[in-house]
């Protein structure tokens, strides 16, 4: 007992020591990957909240920003899960790289592996986001030069890398329009430029074009739990001055601007303004000034920042004629501090909507305490002196689900073509089995079109990973576009769906499966090579029939559990191995399916038979199949057995009933029933009718022999 107990104790420190420094190790690793994304980096500021990026500075130089995918986009990957990724880009919209955090993308977790994805992602660096980004395909080249940047996709992982590629942008350009300068449109109500009217300064006050806010020291000593005199800059300060007091004014309408600056100053602000950005005017007087004494020109000032929409926008100083502000100003005030503010375009700062003005306050008691705190001032511009445009509805870019289809379009026609075709076949397969060649041909070409097309071109090959996926995301965050994005496995999870409610899993397991296909293949080689095929016993196939139920159970019951332990364990298919990756894989994998089609070539089918967790799954779904479309007559199983004998799946019973949760509807117990020179009744029931004829033509002759002999 006093062992069990100090290992209980032991584990419960291990698990409180493991969560104090999770947090701590999961900053320092992520800081590891901002600094391989920029190697010059000195300092990365914690992350900010809007937008979510950590700045990245090289000594007081800032390089530009790094951000996690996760905070912009919720596209889900291939796995139903999304690709976490970190995004370093610079100033300019170039992109210093991408790295790659988290992924449930099967395909390089348990099939191609990690180095291809790396190999992807690093096509990204120094990529400019103005240029669009394609994976795959042509490139494509407009008339006025500009062009796409196209990326190598990764054979076999189209969907994953595709879904990557969006996540990047998507993130990157939600960045760049809220910090870089020429990714955002200007604002949507623009000064008139014609609307001017001369104004004194005190016209100018009362009409509110200049505002003014007072900022009192017991408001400020309220919200800082101190008196101004316990801070040293304060402690001589004359108590009639107010803490701070500031006028401001947007100068890019001609009826301030023009008044406040004069026809020189005017002209000069509209030169150096860029397109899209606007201007504010400042002027502070009082204890605590809108820039600190030793604020350098032309930068951003910290104590200052406008607000809109929640959003914090800098105020960049223009150095407005070499800092000499005031002289220009047509304005009575004195002993202020005044400077012209710059809005750039991308901040799409909108002069008709409600703004406030937010004054940081930043005073340090002594050399170890400082006191933090801000106060805003709201304020509303005049209407009539913008004019509103209404918001153009941008041209919302296609869902990247529809693009793939675009992209397959010709694939989705042919398969479309194809499954409506078989569809014809099942329905009137009567008549098609009655011509035993042509239908044989058929099947043959067909299963060749599903293994070569099918699977592994269009890489279509249906999977139990893909039922777990299905189950998980219907109970928790279901979005249809995961399964949209590969349109060819939509299709045939679609028609397989309902075809399981018409002819049971036989239509799938054995027409469209591309690995039962491979298998169906192994068969006619070891016909042609007279290979001896293994005796299963009634009994011990009975009992093999079930293990692959067990499998599935056992797989499901991981997948609730854990997502990525039901996709390892899912390796019990070989389908990855053979059909997705055509056996360009690790050894222990290319044997294990080796080894399974090797067993093909003994016991038909062997796989699908006995071991299959998704013929499994699709023989529950199936036992509610409306129409048993398989044709018996009275002579099957009593005393007929050819049909049970000629089925190499085993799926007839003793007597001629067909077990419709294994059947994979070859048809060609059907070929055999509608072929006289095949079926064993038709071929009885004419020999009779032949021996009766015989008898009647005996009995014919005789009769006629005998009538003269008689007459005479």
């Amino acid at each position: 007992m006093p062992s069990c107990f100090s290992r209980f104790a032991c584990l419960r420190v291990l698990v409180l020591v493991c969560m104090l420094f999770s947090q701590p190790l999961a900053a320092e690793a992520l800081q590891e990957e901002i600094l391989q994304l920029f190697p010059k980096a000195t300092r990365i500021e914690p992350k900010q909240e809007a937008p979510p990026v950590y700045s990245v500075y090289q000594l007081d130089e800032l390089l530009g920003y790094a951000f996690e995918s996760s905070d912009y986009s919720s596209l889900q990957g291939f796995s139903g899960k999304p690709i976490r990724l970190l995004i370093g880009m610079d100033l300019q919209g170039v992109l210093a790289g991408v790295r790659v955090l988290e992924h449930h993308e099967p395909v390089f977790l348990y099939g191609l592996g990690v180095q291809p994805l790396l190999d992807f992602v690093d096509q990204y660096r120094q990529q400019p986001i103005s240029r669009p980004i394609i994976v795959g395909g042509r490139r494509s080249d407009s008339a006025d030069g500009e062009s796409t940047t196209q990326f190598d996709g990764v054979s076999k992982a189209t969907v994953s890398v595709v879904i990557l590629n969006e996540t990047v942008l998507q993130a990157a350009m939600s960045v760049a329009r809220q910090l870089l300068e020429g990714f955002a449109s200007g604002p949507l109500a623009t000064a008139k430029s014609d609307l001017y009217q001369p104004m004194d300064w005190q016209r100018l006050l009362d009409s509110g074009y200049v505002q003014r806010w007072t900022l009192g020291r017991e408001e400020v000593e309220a919200e800082l739990g101190h008196p101004l005199s316990d801070f040293p800059a304060f402690e001589q300060a004359d108590d009639s001055v107010p803490f701070s007091e500031l006028h401001f004014a947007y100068l890019n309408a001609p009826s301030i601007g023009r008044n406040l600056l004069g026809e020189a100053g005017w002209q000069q602000l509209n030169e150096e303004l860029l397109p899209g950005e606007q201007a504010l005017l400042v002027m502070s007087s009082g204890l605590y000034r809108h820039v600190p004494a030793d604020f350098t020109p032309a930068t951003a000032t910290s104590r200052l920042v406008l607000m809109q929409h929640g959003q914090a926008i800098e105020l960049y100083d223009m150095n407005f004629n070499n800092g000499e502000v005031l002289a220009t100003l047509a304005t009575p005030l004195q002993a202020v501090d005044a400077h012209i503010l710059r809005i750039k375009t991308h901040a799409a700062f909108n002069p008709a909507q409600p703004a406030a003005l937010q004054l940081n306050v930043s005073l340090r008691r002594n050399h170890l305490v400082e006191s933090h705190s801000h106060f805003s001032r709201a304020f509303q511009l005049d209407l009539q002196l913008f004019d509103i445009q209404q918001a153009v509805a941008t041209a919302e870019p296609l869902p990247i689900w529809l693009r793939m289809w675009q992209q397959r379009i010709w694939q989705i026609g042919l398969l479309v073509g194809a499954l409506i075709l078989l569809s014809g076949v099942f329905i009137f397969q009567q008549r098609i089995s009655a011509h035993s060649r042509g239908f044989h041909l058929f099947r043959a070409g067909f299963l060749l079109f599903t293994l070569g097309f099918i699977g592994l071109y269009a890489q279509g090959q249906l999977s139990v990973v893909n039922i777990f996926t299905l189950l998980l995301t219907l109970g928790h965050d279901f979005d249809i576009r995961v399964f949209l994005m590969d349109p060819l496995i939509f299709i045939l999870w679609s028609f397989t769906f309902v075809s399981l409610f018409l002819w049971g899993r036989g239509l799938f397991c054995g027409w469209l499966c591309p690995f039962g296909a491979l298998q169906e293949m192994l068969g006619w080689v070891a016909k042609r090579l007279r290979i001896r095929q293994w005796k299963v016993s009634e009994r011990r196939h009975q009992r093999l029939q079930k293990l692959k139920y067990v499998i599935l159970l056992g797989l499901l019951l991981a997948a609730f559990y854990s997502l990525s332990l039901a996709e390892r364990l899912a390796e019990v298919e070989p389908f990855k191995t053979s059909i997705t990756l055509f056996f360009v894989r690790s050894w222990p994998f290319v044997l294990y399916a080796v080894i399974l089609l090797g067993l093909g070539l003994f016991v038909h089918k062997f796989y699908c038979r006995y071991v299959c967790p998704l013929g499994a799954g699709l023989a529950m779904l199936g036992k509610f199949h409306l129409f048993a479309w398989l044709k018996r007559i009275d002579a099957c199983g009593q005393p007929c057995q050819h049909c049970k004998n000629h089925c190499e799946i085993g799926a007839i019973e003793r007597d001629g009933r067909i077990d419709y949760d294994e059947c994979i509807q070859c048809l060609e117990c059907i070929v055999i029933l509608n072929n006289d020179d095949q079926c064993v009744a038709s071929i009885s029931a004419r020999k009779q009718a032949e021996r009766a004829g015989r008898q009647q033509g005996r009995a014919g002759i005789i009769v006629s022999d005998w009538q003269p002999e008689h007459a005479g």
